[in-house]
């Protein structure tokens, strides 16, 4: 993507050799590391260690926790098993990893990954991430218990632990739209969620729309901030201020959105147009405003993100940023398939373009 590159090899700095020796020695250490050296520093057995990183339910939580932070703070790695015998033991099984099962956002997910498993002979299985399980019951450990070869995560970002303890037990990830950078490193499939900003807040100031406003998502999750800083920074281009009292935040839910919607258009500033960081909170907007007797596009013009299959079933249909759910499902278990081969699995990091769908909710500014 760069221009300007050079063939030439660039002598490597003194901090870059010290960087690279560290991470040499990091490797050599956790090479080092042995099972038996594992169970030793955690005052127990092998057999127990074994049972922790096979997601076993009978070793007590704080010697799970233990082993946890040593596989950690070590590095340490088992020896991967031969994929195609495992894989002939798990009868062609894939899996993926969901924080929820409900919504159209997940059953595109689903087909998604589902379609790009069964193009390669396998089944899908589905974990459902809970925040309220503990270390032995979570995602992680039934993971490690099933023994798998490997998982497509959607929509959440594992914590330093849990990605080591899945590397040492050979278990590679592929995250689909991380909510965080804490899992640098970890291959992922994305969208241009700042593109996608960009091109809603463009669409709306070529209407004609100087007071406008938006409803962000709740959280500091990397998605919603991409998306809120394009729309920002292609406001920021045309010369449109965006004031603090037309910037709302809500849980991603309808009804959320549907009150923060309500406070800016009661307010003597209101907005003559409404983005909203995901289809859902778009709706909630455009219930907020028939709620108040506002029209839309005629008196509220209002842009979502997503492109659900929903926001083409209301009246008037949404105006959206569609970002390819499906295909980046799909695009992530392929990836993961590559890694479970033991090929190449390209670019850590791979975002899939955005596109503005116009439709019916939005109109000239007035």
């Amino acid at each position: 993507m760069s221009s300007n590159r050079h063939d030439a090899v660039t002598p490597r700095t003194s901090s870059d050799t010290s960087r690279a020796d560290g991470n040499e020695a990091a490797d050599a250490e956790a090479s080092r590391v042995t099972m038996a050296e594992l169970a030793r520093r955690a005052g127990t057995t092998v057999p127990t260690v074994s049972k922790v990183l096979n997601g076993r339910s009978d070793v007590s939580s704080q010697t799970r926790r233990r082993v946890m932070e040593l596989v950690e703070q070590t590095g340490y790695r088992r020896t991967p098993r031969a994929g195609r015998t495992r894989d002939a033991q798990l009868g062609g099984l894939v899996d993926l990893v969901i924080s929820r099962v409900s919504g159209s956002w997940s059953n595109l997910v689903l087909s998604g990954a589902e379609r790009a498993a069964s193009e390669a002979g396998l089944d899908v299985v589905v974990t459902v991430a809970r925040p309220d399980q503990d270390a032995g019951a979570d995602w992680v450990g039934r993971l490690l218990a099933r023994g798998s070869r490997g998982a497509t995560v959607a929509l959440l970002t594992p914590n330093r632990t849990q990605l080591q303890v899945l590397a040492a037990a050979g278990i590679p990830l592929v995250l689909l739209d991380p909510s965080s950078d804490q899992a640098t490193g970890v291959p992922s499939i994305g969208t241009t969620d700042w593109a996608g900003g960009y091109s809603a807040a463009t669409h709306l100031v070529e209407l004609g729309h100087r007071h406008i406003g938006v409803i962000a998502g709740a959280g500091d999750y990397r998605y919603g901030r991409a998306r809120v800083d394009g729309f920002r920074a292609a406001l920021e281009q045309a010369g449109v201020e965006l004031p603090v009292d037309r910037v709302e935040t809500a849980d991603w839910s309808r009804e959320s959105a549907e009150n923060a919607a309500r406070r800016m258009l009661d307010s003597a500033t209101a907005p003559t147009a409404i983005f909203a960081c995901s289809d859902e909170m778009a709706l909630g907007a455009a219930r907020a405003a028939r709620t108040l007797g506002l029209g839309v596009p005629d008196d509220l013009s209002i842009v979502g993100f997503d492109d659900l299959p929903e926001s083409s079933w209301i009246s008037p249909s949404l105006t959206t940023v569609r970002q390819p759910i499906e295909e980046m499902a799909a695009a992530a278990m392929r990836k993961l398939l590559r890694l479970r081969e033991g090929m190449p699995a390209g670019s850590a990091r791979e975002e899939l373009s955005t596109e503005l769908v116009v439709r019916g909710t939005t109109a000239t500014a007035r």
